[in-house]
């Protein structure tokens, strides 16, 4: 009789059946059990950690330096447009006067670009798309014509010719401000505030006027044509902004999974409540309070007030001094012993500003352990000593090389220093987003110092020498008032 062979899984089916009675729901084996919730989540997050967010990448990319090449034609073009302004500070006077002007009118002649610089600057930033190349192009072709119409002023012997000139050079002098951005950005970290002071210090303190003062508007225009050329086929801009997405993370939800065997089916099946193939994702703006809208105090509105003034302040007494040691030294005035002629004034303007280049280099090295209130509080007191010396040595009619010297000396070198902390000061005590108000701001104030330091310099003789100072001490005074005022308010974190 053949044996009977039982299999051994019928004898065991009561037992694995207890068994699986007797088995917690969470025990189920991982080989068929179903991802929850908070698995898919915990892999998500996962790989989110794993891969830089589109914040990252963009900050990984604002720290790329751009290409020198692109670095170099901006700071050469800001050399040329320095050199534009300045190269016809000492010979204006003489210009205007053989077409037919006056001094006050050579005085405007120098400062008339910054006002339609400054009328130019607002719809250029809307045009610009973000990027240099087309401020660059502007610059270029407004200096070039600006120029060639300042030189055809002398063959066609019309007066307000060299005014149109300038008027149409000063549309170029709006890429002051982009070059500033472009080498101060965070791509070169040269600071907003630190990274202009050696340019600025070695142009406006007239260190190139020794090298260029003979040379003449028309010498500027193959410059201006070399430059242009090298900038079109060398000059690249910046990569666009990346899109900004909003991104959106997926919050948990507790859930608990359920195991439901159907027994008409070979195989079991879990199912969990609330989860599917397609995850709801959270605005993050309903659990994530918007920050309110940013309200300056009272202090911040004076101390506001307080650094656009030292802004016009120092370019005013500057722009007033450079227009008026032309037109002083070469006058028939009975204070004036030397009657220069526009070579021997311009290097004056320069051996005084040459000199003060060490101190203002010093400064960079100083500058983060000092607060910037005490910068401008030493740059302000050796200006306003070098305007007190100059309204002595004049009603004393003492007035010689040496001692006109001195006097552009200090003024120079305080009121330069003072100036490279206005903006300095504004932007660590307001928030970042104001960064483009305040900057506007102190730009403006700049623009507007220029312009009338330049014709109250022009009109320096006529008004008399002793106003002209007296003038610019009482400005200083104004500010010395607000200053003290505000002292505690000024202070801000070194660096």
């Amino acid at each position: 009789m053949p044996s009977l062979r039982i299999l051994s899984t019928v004898l065991d089916l009561p037992g694995r059946l207890k068994q699986r009675r007797n088995n917690p729901r969470d025990s189920i084996s991982p080989e068929w059990q179903e991802p929850t919730l908070e698995d898919v989540s915990s892999s998500v997050r996962a790989d989110q950690e794993t891969q830089p967010t589109q914040a990252q990448a963009r900050a990984n990319d604002e720290f790329k330096l751009p290409k020198m090449t692109s670095l170099v034609i901006v700071l050469l073009a800001s050399t040329l447009l320095q050199v534009s302004f300045f190269i016809v500070v000492s010979s204006s006077d003489q210009y205007a006067e053989y077409l037919g002007g006056t001094a006050t009118f050579s005085g405007l002649v120098i400062g008339i670009p910054t006002v339609f610089s400054g009328l130019v600057l607002v719809p250029l930033t809307k045009l610009d798309q973000g990027g240099y190349k087309r401020p660059l192009h502007f610059a270029c072709a407004s200096a070039l014509l600006g120029n060639i119409l300042y030189s055809l002023a002398y063959r066609a012997n019309f007066l307000y010719l060299i005014l149109i000139g300038r008027i149409v050079s000063g549309f170029g002098f709006t890429f002051w401000m982009y070059s500033k951005r472009r080498l101060a950005s965070v791509r070169a970290r040269r600071g907003l505030q630190r990274g202009p002071v050696p340019g600025r210090s070695l142009l406006q303190s007239r260190l190139l006027q020794l090298c260029v003062q003979r040379i003449h508007e028309p010498d500027l225009d193959p410059c201006w044509d070399m430059g242009w050329a090298v900038a079109t086929a060398l000059y690249e801009d910046v990569p666009p902004p990346l899109p900004v997405a909003p991104e959106i993370e997926l919050q948990p939800v507790p859930v608990q999974g359920q195991v439901v065997i159907n027994e008409d089916k070979d195989k079991s099946t879990t199912s969990v409540p609330g989860l599917s193939s397609h995850a709801i994702p959270t605005s993050p703006s309903s659990d994530v309070p918007e920050e309110p809208p940013f309200h300056m105090t009272w202090a911040q509105i004076g101390v506001t007030a307080t650094m656009c003034w030292f802004a016009m302040t120092c370019f005013f007494i500057l722009g007033a001094w450079e227009a008026n040691i032309p037109v002083f030294t070469a006058s028939d005035s009975t204070l004036n012993p030397f009657h220069f002629n526009p070579s021997a004034a311009g290097d004056l303007i320069a051996l005084g500003g040459v000199c003060t280049i060490p101190f203002l280099l010093l400064n960079l090295l100083v500058a983060r352990r000092v607060q910037d209130r005490h910068t401008l509080a030493v740059g302000s007191g050796l200006g306003l000593v070098g305007l007190l010396v100059a309204i002595s040595i004049l009603r004393a009619d003492s007035v010689n090389y040496g001692s006109l010297w001195v006097c552009w000396f200090l003024v120079a070198l305080g009121f330069n220093l003072a100036s490279t902390v206005t903006l300095s000061l504004l932007s660590k005590q307001l928030p970042g987003e104001w960064n483009g108000r305040i900057s506007m701001l102190i730009q403006y104030s700049n623009y507007t110092g220029r312009v009338t330091g330049a014709v109250w310099g022009g009109a320096g003789v006529k008004v008399g020498m002793l106003s002209f100072v007296g003038m610019q001490i009482a400005l200083v005074g104004v500010g010395a008032v607000m200053f003290s005022t505000l002292w505690r308010q000024l202070k801000a974190k070194t660096g």
